[in-house]
């Protein structure tokens, strides 16, 4: 039997309260040898899905609970104060459920001020539960506190009744307030309150005892645990300052520092503290032991589809993709059909045929709606979707790769990206919701996060430092590059004039050594600006929901995006672009004033007139091109093909921005085009031998160095996020299978460093390809 078990646990999405990540949550229970361990944030499940896959792949039990907000009353009953704390855990599948539906709950039909449920909620959504009287701020205890005992037994009934018999277990916590008010350090000011926290916290636990005893209900133990290390209680008192707006100096104000005790205690720490019971002890373990929760994760989830009577998804695909090439191609070739059958297969045997027809129908939808559109992202290099209307850009005219899309051999889905026009995108997320159900859509969350300079201004507010001193701080700090956020860490190495400042302040250097502790936690929630989720049953089956913060009653999920992937919901992402409602308008206009009408598909590519304008310098107005210094790159381009205006795209971001010159000279002098290596001419040819796309990193890989796509794939991920270990790997695995290609070592390694430099800043071909041919 498991012995002592952490059952009440917040990380870092208990917002602003809680400071433990929960790798580090695992971590510290490996450490400690321990097999499992709970977590119970705050009113939600942000950190469920992450908590489980990091718990499981270390071989720990993850328990799955929340510290809920109970209504005194009604939850309908809005009254401020009206709410007190109460612990579940998941005991099982049906119990994790059920705390999804009763977190959703809290949040669309009991906040006010906190997320809240009641015992009618308690009651309906029970099963599978194992509920604990949590800390002092529970009904129990504050009844207790408050003299009326009877009342506290009475709560403990109604509990025992709606949870069931072994299923509730009055929870003892010991933080010894009375010894901390002896330090030196603590304001007079507080010595009292701690004092009388104390004498508070014995006599309820002396009540909670008896209670105990009297009724059969188990004793726990627990530690309320909002850090690792008891030398982070100044961080975790510092963002709930954060979160408060005081400073840490203050007095009158919710404070953690002047009792250091709500971090993650050893087994050990915790049977010396309740060594008079053992019991309460054991029972955490045997608590432990009881949960079994297996959450299926991996396994798509497609929302119902609409096929023809007696078809499949996959013979729906097939019929849409042919009849769509009959349409966009006066014969169909051999070459076209070896790809539309080569991409169908891998569709197919992937699972993601509805996929691909749930898309296909949303554009229908739009194009007949007359909603503007523009299908970005590597999903314009398959040629199933140009064929089934999804995308505008023919990949094979492109030389657009499907793998770069659809890599047989990676596990991770489609993502196909939706532009529309931002003023009618709400009108197809009504047309989803109509169709698939309103109970089966949501928007995905994201998190706000404190990097760098926002974590150093944030506690540089609170310690109430001068902002002129904390933003000169803040303002060493270099930026990071795309996908590379700056660390705190990696600046004082790289800034000399940051590490200068750091030795010779102290008060910089504690500065920087706090905001070091919070930098990278979660900050707040909002709403994801383009990702959402269909799914074929109730969304409370697979995510927890509540609203967007702000009063708005949009639905979103409690999971990120990652976390929706993982529990099999699938990821629709549709972006509202204010150029696409310009673009429409001006049509509008146009067809007002001259009597013309414009179908924006059949633009063609080699307009004499709009590449005339670009050269000519008139791109205000104009999406990715109206800048001052792209304008001034296209006057000396002048492009006269769609594929000048695509590398330019590609081209004006930092790093391979300093390419733009040599591209512009090469374009005016074709004896300038070089090759590194003449293999490459087959797919730098239309970029006059330079590396301009994240494609062409991919073809050099499997051309030069003998990557398949499978291996490819690791190869793009390696350096694009610059992962140590695997960028060791790949740079030998590239630099011999180039030697073994006929390539000497040091035009190898040469070729290596020159793609390592591009590839922070590198952009999809495909991107490029459908915004270039958009903006045309």
């Amino acid at each position: 039997m498991i012995k002592f078990t952490h059952l009440h646990v917040h990380s870092e999405y208990s917002l602003l309260d809680g400071l433990s990540k929960i790798s580090q949550i695992i971590q510290r229970t490996k450490k400690f040898g321990q097999k499992a361990v709970a977590l119970t944030d705050h009113g939600n499940m942000y950190g469920a899905i992450d908590f489980y896959k990091k718990a499981i792949k270390e071989n720990i039990k993850p328990i799955i609970g929340c510290e809920v907000y109970v209504a005194k009353k009604s939850r309908f009953i809005k009254e401020k104060s009206d709410s007190n704390h109460l612990v579940l855990l998941a005991k099982n599948h049906q119990g994790y459920q059920n705390l999804m539906k009763l977190t959703t709950l809290a949040h669309t039909e009991g906040f006010y001020y906190k997320p809240r449920v009641d015992k009618e909620l308690l009651e309906k959504y029970h099963q599978g539960i194992i509920a604990t009287t949590a800390c002092q701020a529970s009904r129990v205890n504050q009844l207790i506190i408050g003299d009326n005992p009877k009342s506290a037994k009475k709560e403990l009934q109604e509990l025992e009744q709606i949870f069931g018999s072994g299923n509730l277990y009055i929870e003892l916590q010991r933080h010894h307030f009375d010894q901390y008010s002896k330090n030196d350090q603590v304001p007079k000011e507080i010595k009292g309150k701690l004092l009388e926290i104390h004498a508070n916290e014995l006599k309820a636990e002396k009540q909670l005892i008896d209670f105990s005893r009297e009724l059969g209900i188990p004793l726990i133990a627990t530690n309320d645990a909002h850090y690792i290390e008891k030398e982070d209680a100044r961080a975790q008192d510092a963002i709930v300052c954060v979160q408060t707006g005081k400073l840490t100096s203050e007095i009158n104000r919710l404070r953690f520092i002047d009792t250091p005790d709500f971090y993650l205690k050893s087994p050990q720490e915790m049977e010396q503290k309740f060594q008079d019971l053992p019991e309460a002890i054991t029972n955490t373990g045997k608590i432990a032991d009881q949960v079994d929760i297996k959450i299926s994760l991996g396994q798509w989830c497609f929302p119902e589809i609409d096929f023809p009577k007696g078809k499949t998804a996959k013979e729906t695909l097939k019929e849409m993709a042919y009849q769509g090439a009959k349409k966009k191609f006066t014969k169909i070739t051999k070459e076209i059909k070896k790809r539309i059958d080569y991409e169908l297969d891998i569709i197919d045997k992937k699972g993601y045929s509805a996929y691909f027809l749930l898309f296909a129908d949303l554009v229908n939808y739009c194009n007949t709606a007359g909603i503007y559109t523009n299908t970005r992202g590597s999903a314009a290099g398959s040629f199933v979707s140009y064929c089934c209307g999804i995308t505008t850009v023919d990949p094979l005219r492109f030389n657009l790769p499907f793998e770069r899309f659809l890599n047989p051999f990676r596990p991770s889905p489609p993502d196909i990206d939706l532009d529309v026009s931002d003023d009618r995108r709400d009108e197809v997320f009504t047309y989803l919701k109509d169709k698939y159900g309103h109970e089966k859509f949501a928007q995905i969350c994201t998190f706000g996060t404190m990097k760098a300079k926002a974590a150093i201004r944030d506690i540089g507010r609170v310690l109430g430092m001068p902002y002129s001193e904390v933003d000169r701080v803040a303002k060493l700090v270099p930026l990071g590059s795309q996908g590379f956020p700056m660390t705190i860490s990696r600046a004082l190495e790289i800034t000399p004039e940051l590490s200068q400042v750091e030795k010779d302040d102290p008060k910089i250097k504690d500065l920087l050594d706090l905001s070091k502790k919070v930098e990278g936690n979660t900050r707040h929630i909002s709403v994801h600006a383009c990702a959402l989720v269909i799914s074929p049953e109730v969304l409370t089956n697979f995510t927890p929901l509540q609203f967007e913060p702000g009063g708005d009653k949009k639905i979103i999920t409690q999971y990120e995006m990652h976390a929706c992937e993982d529990v099999g919901l699938i990821k629709l992402d549709v972006l509202g672009i204010r150029n696409l409602s310009i673009l429409a308008n001006a049509i509008k206009l146009v067809k007002i004033l001259h009597k013309k009408e414009i179908d924006i598909h059949q633009i063609p590519l080699d307009d004499p007139k709009t590449f005339e304008m670009l050269c000519n310098g008139e791109t205000f107005g104009i999406f990715q091109l109206a800048s001052t210094g792209m304008t001034k790159y296209l006057m000396e381009l002048k492009p006269e093909k769609i594929d000048d205006i695509m590398a330019m795209v590609a081209l004006y971001r930092p790093g391979p921005m300093s390419f733009i010159p040599e591209y512009i000279k090469r374009k005016h002098n074709p004896k300038l085009v070089k090759y590194f290596d003449s293999r490459m001419e087959e797919f730098l040819g239309t970029s006059y031998g330079i590396i301009t796309y994240q494609d062409d990193v991919l073809y050099i890989a499997i051309k030069l160095a003998g990557y398949t796509w499978k291996e490819v794939d690791k190869f793009r991920k390696a350096i694009g996020k610059k992962i140590p270990e695997e960028m060791k790997k790949q740079h030998a695995k590239f630099v011999d299978g180039c030697v073994k290609g006929g390539m000497t070592k040091e035009r190898a390694e040469d070729l290596f460093s020159q793609i390592e430099t591009f590839a922070a800043y590198g952009f999809n071909k495909c991107v490029t390809g459908d915004t270039s041919v958009w903006v045309n």
